[in-house]
C-alpha cells in the first residue's frame, strides 16, 4: 500500500487530544472584533472539541495524526 498524503491545512489547525478526539480552534476571532463583545471574544479564545458528524471526514485526511 502506498502512503496516504496528510492534508498540511488540515494538520496545521486540528490537534488530537489524549483520548483520540480532535481538538480545534474557534471561528470568527480574526477580524471586526470591535461590535463582538468582550465575553464573546474570550469565549472565542477557547479550543473545543470537533462534532462528531465531521471526524469520520476529518481522520481521512490526517491519516497519521
Amino acid at each position: 500500500m502506498p502512503k496516504i498524503k496528510t492534508s498540511r491545512a488540515a494538520a496545521k489547525r486540528f490537534k488530537v487530544t489524549g483520548t483520540g478526539k480532535l481538538k480545534r480552534a474557534k471561528a470568527y476571532k480574526s477580524h471586526i472584533l470591535t461590535k463582538k463583545s468582550t465575553k464573546r471574544k474570550r469565549n472565542l479564545r477557547q479550543t473545543t472539541v470537533t462534532d462528531a458528524s465531521n471526524v469520520k471526514n476529518m481522520k481521512k485526511i490526517l491519516p497519521y495524526l
